[in-house]
């Protein structure tokens, strides 16, 4: 399990939507730098412009609809998604292996790590979000069934991290209509106001995501 939870991690809050294109090429450069130990890993909150992204595993009938908000392909993980604003998205551009030190660095264990964290800040708000075999992303049961919450997608570059978490706050969810989210068309998505049936403070879910991060990453696991 990871021992180290804030080895020089710079934490960015954008509190202003971003552009994906600005993010990923920010992303990107980042990245080079962490590999090139020039820069310090970071973690990146904010939320996007309405946008759709592609991972490398999208498929051309996975877009079911017509629309004007831009389509980006990414080299991330993952199908098609949406993000817009009302949606934090939570990007990790960290050294794997400063991470899982002294052990070696593990994919499968960090992604185990990120579905951990959202199932944590979820709780946090009294929700209970579950991992369902099969299925990409993080879940809660509603009235008219299992409905996702939580998207992940990364992509990682000599054992540095980048992409990462989009969590459903309050976004328009109609933008997911043109699409089948992640490539699974058999259940809805959802958000965390309408499963609470309240507004909940930004700040309070920025404060959050950080905190359990920070908190203790091993017992998240």
């Amino acid at each position: 399990m990871p021992k180290k939870s804030n080895h020089n991690i710079e934490w960015r809050i954008s509190k202003e939507p971003v552009h994906f294109e600005e993010a990923l090429e920010f992303m990107q450069q980042r990245v080079e730098k962490i590999i090139a130990g020039t820069a310090p890993e970071m973690i990146w909150i904010l939320e996007h412009h309405p946008v759709y992204t592609a991972g490398i595993s999208a498929k051309d009938e996975d877009f079911i609809g017509k629309t004007d908000i831009p389509i980006f392909k990414t080299n991330r993980g993952g199908k098609y998604t949406f993000h817009a604003p009302g949606m934090k998205i939570i990007y990790v551009m960290l050294d794997l292996k400063k991470f899982f030190a002294p052990e070696k660095p593990d994919v499968a264990r960090f992604v185990e790590f990120l579905e951990s964290w959202v199932i944590a800040i979820l709780a946090d708000l009294g929700i209970k979000g579950e991992i369902k075999k099969g299925r990409v992303g993080i879940w809660v049961e509603t009235k008219n069934g299992e409905k996702k919450i939580a998207a992940l997608g990364i992509k990682i570059k000599k054992w540095a991290s980048y992409h990462g978490i989009a969590i459903n706050i309050n976004p328009d969810l109609a933008g997911f209509a043109n699409i089948i989210p992640c490539g699974i068309k058999e259940f809805g998505v959802t958000s965390v106001e309408e499963i609470l049936g309240k507004v909940v403070d930004e700040g309070r879910i920025e404060q959050l995501i950080e905190n359990r991060f920070k908190k203790n990453p091993s017992s998240l696991f």
